[in-house]
């Protein structure tokens, strides 16, 4: 499509939902119904190209790309009464008799941008809050997960019509075209840097952003952590999807006093998820392409290999890979590394690790291996990220009841559950007065007494 289609097909959108169709309850439900039963006739073909752009086994991509979506549609599909009624809220004195009201409604014609990382799960995720919001929607899939694209437009163009939901395929090209429109909303997951380029595109037309991006994540292991999970809970959430995950723990903060023992129980860790050769291993990713493999390859030049190390460019594969000692002036530790390498630094001091972390960009996640409530409480209190978990990894952007999203270079916005739903609508606020009494009666013209009464209500 060029330029001229795209902004025939943005005109189809609007006038479409200028129709108020996609405002009914009804409609919104029996769109997330539709959604779900349409994803559910195709999911052989969804998880077979999963497999295909990641080499993701099927139950790896059903856990972590299709059950997700299935939730987020059944908790909207469930909640939306309740989300869509007009909240009323206090009213200040002053204003009596009226009364205050919160009205959500959809922005209006909405664009979703999608990473390959999870290339099914992260565009049908925030569709599912803008169904339930009552917006249109055009979905822009990543060109890099290519046969997980060709489905996603198989099948959902399939089942609705383009002035309602469509999937635009292409590259960057078709990103910026789409970028120019004069939407009502953005949605974009994927890296910093071009997150900041959509925030650029979107001020031109001033229209609303959400950037659900990365950073380098970090993982503490406090003296007092259970190190046999510890290690198991790092290992499992670093290297699933081959370390190609926002919210991977990017390095290890391990203190000095317990360094050694936690090595050897993520060296013991792997193996047991992934046996002594991984790429043998039938739930062990695949790098995405030959760009990103030899950019990690070239993190494995001259480094401090622990264990792993080993790679097949032929094969797009990187074994689980731990860097000890690492350092914090090495080439991977500036950027997030989003593939299986795992740098392994140590602190002395709390107030160190923490100093460290908080001199570099705000993380997307962050998980902390203590039972000492001191020492989370510091952590939490000291650092400022997007989310996380205590004695744990990953698992926090599966609860429909928390908000996901990043703050300063790893984000801005949030979404799941809830707050899919209130991302994909604007808040109005409604003061209702009665028209049988104006309060301000006693105020004209100029009565002294009024400021008194006035005074004497606020202060």
């Amino acid at each position: 499509m060029d330029k001229i289609s795209f902004s025939s097909l943005l005109k189809s959108q609007k006038d479409f939902f200028l129709s108020g169709k996609t405002r009914n309850i009804d409609f919104r439900i029996r769109t997330l119904n539709e959604l779900k039963n349409t994803i559910k006739a195709h999911e052989n073909d969804i998880l077979e190209a999963i497999y295909k752009d990641l080499r993701k086994a099927a139950m790896d991509a059903y856990a972590t790309e299709v059950s997700g979506v299935y939730n987020e549609i059944n908790f909207a599909i469930k909640n939306i009464h309740t989300w869509t009624k007009p909240e009323k809220v206090k009213t200040p004195p002053f204003l009596f008799p009226s009364k205050s009201y919160l009205y959500k409604e959809p922005y209006g014609s909405v664009l979703i941008i999608a990473p390959w990382n999870y290339p099914f799960q992260l565009l049908m995720l925030p569709l599912a809050g803008a169904i339930a919001a009552g917006n249109t929607a055009i979905l822009k899939p990543s060109e890099i997960s290519v046969h997980t694209a060709m489905v996603t437009k198989k099948i959902i163009n399939g089942a609705f019509s383009p002035e309602y939901i469509h999937v635009v395929p292409g590259g960057v090209n078709e990103t910026q075209a789409l970028l120019e429109l004069p939407l009502d909303y953005i949605f974009f997951t994927g890296s910093t840097a071009v997150g900041k380029a959509v925030m650029t595109a979107a001020a031109k037309n001033l229209v609303p952003v959400t950037l659900e991006l990365g950073g380098k994540s970090p993982a503490i292991v406090h003296d007092d952590a259970d190190l046999t999970l510890a290690a198991r809970k790092i290992a499992w959430g670093k290297f699933i999807n081959a370390g190609q995950t926002c919210i991977a723990p990017d390095y290890v903060l391990a203190h000095a006093n317990i360094k050694d023992i936690f090595l050897s129980e993520l060296k013991k860790a792997i193996l047991e998820f992934y046996g002594k050769d991984a790429a043998v291993h039938p739930r062990y990713c695949r790098i995405i392409t030959e760009r990103h493999f030899q950019r990690l390859s070239r993190f494995l030049e001259n480094a401090n290999i622990f264990f792993g190390g080993k790679t097949n460019a032929a094969d797009l594969y990187i074994e689980p890979t731990i860097i000890h000692p690492a350092q914090w002036d090495e080439p991977i530790m500036q950027d997030e590394i989003f593939g299986p390498i795992l740098p392994v630094l140590t602190y002395s001091e709390l107030e160190c690790a923490i100093e460290k972390i908080r001199k570099r960009p705000k993380p997307l996640s962050l998980y902390l291996f203590s039972d000492m409530k001191t020492v989370q409480d510091k952590v939490i209190e000291s650092v400022s990220f997007g989310g996380g978990a205590l004695n744990n990894t990953i698992f926090h952007i599966v609860s429909n009841f928390m908000p996901f999203g990043g703050v300063g270079s790893s984000g801005m916005g949030a979404y799941h559950g809830k707050a899919s739903f209130d991302t994909f609508s604007h808040t109005k606020s409604i003061l209702k007065s009665s028209s049988k009494l104006d309060p301000l009666s006693v105020a004209y013209p100029h009565k002294k007494f009024f400021m008194k009464i006035l005074k004497k209500i606020i202060t």
